[in-house]
């Protein structure tokens, strides 16, 4: 049955990774998995795990323990859920009322090279203030009104993907795999921006430096028909200006409210949501119904991708099911005999996330490797060089979270950002692995060097 669960797991994971060729959407493949996995761990857990108690009563006290382990992952597994769903709730509240307006009619540019500098820059930081995934959605739409032919237009797509998933891993809110190490307490707010802001900017600063040595001319805008012209905007300026501000310092907001009270980063985002709501409830309320419904939160709680809310939780729950059984303590091991130290686990857990996705990923090293308290770390003896590596804002988490978060810019499978961008745009896989994955490559790499050049000298 052990031996089972992991066979689960691989042929759900694969279902997942084979999404397209299935036509059967991932959250269904991942809540499957978890389900069955977990299943097989409750009827058969006197053989999987350690018995707790003797006689005839010890496998229904190993069946008592794994729900309550299950009980356990899925109360961790609800902050993140939620985190998301807030964290959706308040971008898809500032594009309803067109705030991303603010960014986009200040680019005016027409030259390829000073595009790819804006576009790049815009893109990580409003990453890191967002996240990777609604950043790419909102700079994708954007291309499609500033390019006008399909090719060039995907070429800056591809960039949007590396600056997107660059600015996601220097902050805790950027990128799901960071805002759930940081959730879990591995890695801390100032610890990720001071730590990786380098790195990530490397990761960005190397393609597009190569890339202003070869990139030439003009590139051509889309006509824009007189229909579109004469459209009626939804909001007013003001409107538009004070939703984005609020929407962007709720999100900015929650790692100082994190800070100040302690309470978990769900409540922070809950925080912003729920004063967002109630001032678009205020601003909106003259207004009759058709027009006030799609400026709510109420009208705006149907956009969510709800898909991937499902996606996130199946793929966890699968995970820590693994986890309970003892698979994953038997992978680490596997890993520092093999690999033998952080660095190279990571850069290979980084490359890894461009072919499968990088959220089981970086479940699966928080479950392989816990988290080290300073106590811990006192009574380790010979091992504590080792051990040290895992302690909060350690080198591993740290490292972790800059691979992961990067790597998956490789392949445009790789991450949720190109994905977003594969379907938005309909780009060609062999195109983007012979256009762009080698400039993601080069940037992962020159960025891993410089966060183990930098640790080196510190």
């Amino acid at each position: 049955m052990y031996a089972l669960m992991a066979l689960i797991f691989v042929f759900g994971y694969l279902c997942i990774a084979l999404e397209h060729p299935l036509k059967i959407d991932k959250a269904a493949s991942a809540l499957l998995t978890a389900v069955l996995a977990w299943t097989v761990l409750v009827l058969s857990a006197d053989s999987i795990l350690p018995v707790l108690g003797t006689g005839t009563a010890g496998a229904f006290d190993n069946s008592h323990h794994a729900i309550e382990q299950l009980r356990e992952h899925l109360g961790e597994i609800s902050e993140i859920l939620f985190f998301l769903m807030g964290a959706m709730t308040i971008v898809e509240l500032i594009d309803a009322h067109e705030g991303f307006k603010v960014i986009t009619d200040r680019i005016r540019t027409t030259k390829r090279v000073q595009l790819l500098w804006m576009i790049g820059f815009i893109t990580f930081f409003l990453s890191a203030a967002l996240d990777n995934l609604t950043t790419t959605i909102v700079m994708v739409s954007l291309l499609r009104k500033l390019i006008d032919d399909q090719k060039e237009r995907w070429f800056y797509a591809g960039i949007v993907v590396i600056a997107a998933n660059a600015g996601g891993a220097w902050s805790p809110i950027g990128d799901v795999t960071t805002t759930m190490l940081w959730i879990g307490s591995q890695i801390t707010a100032s610890g990720i921006v001071t730590q990786l802001f380098i790195p990530s900017l490397v990761c960005l600063l190397v393609p597009l430096i190569f890339l202003s040595f070869t990139m030439k001319g003009e590139f051509k805008r889309p006509v824009q028909s007189e229909s579109e012209e004469e459209r009626r905007d939804p909001t007013t300026p003001f409107e538009r200006n004070l939703v984005f501000i609020l929407g962007i310092a709720a999100l900015l907001f929650v790692p100082v409210f994190k800070t100040v009270t302690h309470l978990p980063p769900y409540m922070g985002i809950l925080l912003g949501l729920g004063v967002l709501w109630v001032v678009t409830e205020i601003l909106h309320r003259s207004k009759n119904d058709e027009d006030k419904h799609p400026l709510s939160v109420i009208g705006v709680l149907r956009k969510i991708d709800t898909t991937s809310v499902l996606f996130f939780l199946g793929i966890l729950l699968a995970v820590s099911s693994l986890a309970t059984a003892g698979h994953l303590t038997q992978i680490a091991g596997y890993l520092k005999d093999s690999l033998g130290n952080v660095y190279a686990i990571n850069i290979a857990i980084g490359l890894l996330s461009s072919v499968v996705d990088n959220v089981p990923l970086v479940a699966g090293a928080m479950k392989m490797y816990p988290l080290v308290t300073p106590q811990a770390l006192s009574l380790a003896g010979s091992d504590s060089a080792w051990i040290a590596n895992f302690v909060v804002d350690g080198t591993f988490w740290e490292l972790l979270a800059y691979c992961a978060g990067t790597g998956g810019s490789c392949l445009i499978i790789g991450s949720a950002a190109g994905v977003a961008a594969m379907g938005m745009e309909r780009i060609n896989f062999i195109w983007y692995l012979k256009k762009i994955s080698w400039l993601a490559l080069i940037g992962y790499l020159g960025g891993a060097i410089t966060y183990i050049g930098l640790h080196s000298l510190a």
